[in-house]
């Protein structure tokens, strides 16, 4: 990597973490946010379900706003936002403002992740692309499994405040070195397509909605049946609109290349596994193992380390064979593990029955999200990518909200928390569902085009441009020279 490409990295995966962390960490502090500002159990899912819901419904906005206004100046204006709201949250007094700063959280990671994703994807030739992606994802996934495992340390060494505060001089250095590093970029259109931008962010709020709420007001009722209306309507006009506006936010045309059409729904199944799969095992832990916020999240180490063990290696791999057989076999390894934990698990299974599963699921999914990520953003023009990288990212955290949503659905049909064997029925249904989603996945997945082999990196004729004009025709993606 050139200096340039380093920062870049730096500076993107950075964020991301910050941002891909406080979306789960929130799950092993919830008792004690509970009992500090009395809040019920409905207030409790808001906590965690207001990011999710700007986040989601903003993502594709967040991404047509760096294309439009600069990439550089949207990601650090979506960083000062959670920041200040991050601190907005530890300072909360009771459980309404906390949702509220929660949901800016997420309207800033909206304005973030993307363009991350986007200037990681620009700054790298497509024969290194891969690998770079491995990177990025090694350290922003790890935020997504350390999550528990963090939010159980604070919970039993400090105040659950600390979540927050911790963001801060995160934040805060991340602003000032983007600002120093890395130099302006922009997409292919400067006229922004603002009835895109409420038709898509109306549609999927409906959605995220409608499968937030399911459990509670019930899936056939009337709120979330006229959410799951209203969001269907709304994303049919949004691609109506964008077949005849002149500069659409997210062309119709990259779905009809098989890459974006078949990596898409592919990750949207491997996180609809992950995050029900996250969801539920620390719990397991906790209900059925007796253990505290702390070692619940040790027990789930095995699954971050072949995450950040395999991350990078997948991602290279996947530049020389091609992204198929990984988006494919890590779905398959995926679903195996989750079936193996839905087979062996009990009131009185020991932690080493669990281990073969943890680290085949760990190395699958590993293996799956590098790959699926080079597959959509390689199915575009370099000028594109920020918009691929905004419907990627919607998409990923549909995947999220679904797979909580329905694998919370099948754990209620079959168990409870009115026991530890009762819970253990409802989460071996619940494991057994996340291994269907994967298994799902991996059929999909085989739809994703077979690539050659790259030619060597290190051939002359594929030497990446200067660093300043790497991406091909984008505005200058990095500085020239900086280290």
């Amino acid at each position: 990597m050139t200096p340039a490409q380093r920062w870049v990295l730096a500076l993107a995966s950075t964020a991301s973490f910050m941002m891909s962390l406080d979306s789960v960490v929130v799950s092993t502090i919830l008792n004690t946010i509970r009992k500090d500002l009395t809040a019920s159990t409905a207030a409790l899912e808001w906590v965690v379900n207001a990011y999710n819901l700007t986040f989601a419904a903003l993502l594709l906005t967040g991404a047509a706003l760096g294309d439009r206004f600069g990439r550089r100046r949207v990601f650090t204006a979506g960083v000062a936002l959670f920041t200040v709201a991050s601190a907005a949250c530890a300072l909360s007094g009771d459980v309404g403002a906390l949702i509220a700063f929660r949901a800016l959280q997420g309207a800033g990671a909206a304005m973030v992740l993307p363009l991350s994703l986007t200037m990681v994807s620009a700054a790298f030739p497509p024969q290194r692309r891969g690998k770079a992606m491995g990177l990025y994802l090694g350290i922003t996934g790890l935020a997504t499994f350390s999550g528990p495992f963090i939010g159980g340390v604070i919970a039993e060494g400090l105040d659950w405040s600390w979540v927050f505060w911790l963001n801060l001089p995160v934040g805060a250095a991340v602003i000032a070195l983007t600002a120093r590093r890395l130099a302006e970029s922009s997409g292919p259109h400067t006229r922004f397509d603002l009835v895109g931008v409420l038709l898509v962010t109306g549609g999927a709020f409906g959605l995220v909605w409608g499968l937030v709420r399911g459990n509670t007001a019930g899936w056939g009722s009337a709120e979330v049946l006229g959410a799951w209306v209203l969001g269907v309507v709304l994303v049919a006009s949004f691609v109506l609109w964008e077949r005849r506006t002149a500069a659409p936010m997210l062309p119709m045309r990259f779905f009809r290349v098989r890459a974006f059409a078949t990596a898409n729904p592919a990750n949207f199944l491997v996180f609809a596994s992950l995050y029900g799969t996250l969801f539920f095992l620390a719990q397991y832990f906790q209900t059925v193992r007796g253990q505290g916020p702390l070692g619940a999240g040790l027990r789930l180490m095995p699954w971050t380390a072949t995450l950040m063990v395999c991350a990078p290696i997948a991602g290279r791999l996947a530049d020389r064979f091609g992204e198929r057989a990984f988006v494919a076999g890590g779905l398959l390894l995926q679903g195996l593990g989750m079936t193996w934990i839905a087979a062996v698990a009990g009131t009185g299974t020991a932690y080493p029955e669990l281990l073969p599963g943890l680290v085949v699921s760990g190395v699958g999914l590993t293996m799956a999200m590098p790959a699926a990520q080079r597959a959509v953003v390689g199915a575009v023009r370099p000028q594109e990518i920020g918009q691929a990288s905004g419907a990627f990212m919607m998409l990923r955290i549909f995947g999220g909200v679904f797979g909580t949503a329905v694998t919370v659905a099948v754990f209620a049909g079959r168990g409870g928390y009115a026991s530890a064997a009762d819970f253990q029925r409802g989460f071996t249904a619940a494991m057994s569902a996340v291994a269907g989603y994967a298994f799902l996945g991996a059929l999909v997945a085989l739809g994703v085009p077979a690539r050659r082999p790259a030619p060597p990196a290190a051939a002359p004729a594929q030497q990446p441009e200067p660093a300043a004009r790497v991406g091909g025709g984008e505005t200058g993606i990095l500085e020239k020279g900086k280290s």
